[in-house]
């Protein structure tokens, strides 16, 4: 017979407080923005922004996630799109504004490139891990300190990687790393990838 939306969109929100959020089609991009947005509420809790951990989005599933439910009679009917809008909702306007623009998807670098920032939280304690820029080591020649998010208050833990994309070093202070371990990364890649540039002098080479 005929199901009553209200309650199909009631059964559907329940069935995923049973299930796990997991049941819910997230996308790396949603998981980022959580992770960004949870980030943001420890790095800069003046913005008053809404608990997005997984146990507060469950604890609040009936606000955010049973109107997107309305007119559906499965779980697999909610797309990701809807589900992402659904998810956002519980930030205003400029609270989202604040996200995109405190907590950035991607950062230009001296290159003229942008690269990925990469965001995450400990899976026990839902705690920010450090946010990661993997970038050419060659894409960062010129810039003397370590880039930083959040009104400068958040520095970038930097994955350089060589021509060949593969990790060299990882560092959190860019000025040490030119001062110091910089040398002996242009000794031992300078023979391996000799058509890229090694510079003397890190400072003042053009980011290629």
């Amino acid at each position: 017979g005929r199901v009553d939306p209200a309650l199909a969109a009631h059964a559907l929100t329940e069935a995923v407080a049973e299930l796990g959020l997991q049941a819910l089609p997230w996308t790396d991009g949603l998981r980022q923005w959580q992770a960004r947005v949870e980030s943001l509420r420890r790095w800069m809790p003046e913005l008053g922004l809404p608990d997005c951990g997984d146990a507060a989005l469950l604890a609040s599933r009936g606000r955010w996630l049973q109107p997107a439910f309305a007119g559906r009679t499965r779980l697999d009917a909610l797309d990701e799109a809807a589900f992402g809008e659904a998810l956002k909702s519980l930030l205003d306007w400029s609270q989202r504004q604040s996200v995109d623009r405190l907590a950035p998807v991607r950062i230009s670098v001296p290159s003229g490139l942008e690269r990925a920032i990469c965001y995450a939280l400990d899976s026990e304690t839902g705690a920010p891990l450090p946010p990661v820029l993997a970038v050419k080591l060659q894409e960062l020649f010129g810039l003397a300190d370590t880039p930083r998010i959040a009104e400068g208050r958040v520095p970038l833990i930097l994955h350089l990687l060589s021509p060949g994309g593969r990790p060299l070093q990882v560092t959190g202070d860019l000025r040490s790393f030119w001062a110091s371990t910089y040398a002996e990364v242009r000794k031992e890649m300078k023979g391996r990838y000799p058509r890229h540039p090694w510079p003397d002098d890190p400072w003042t080479a053009t980011a290629t």
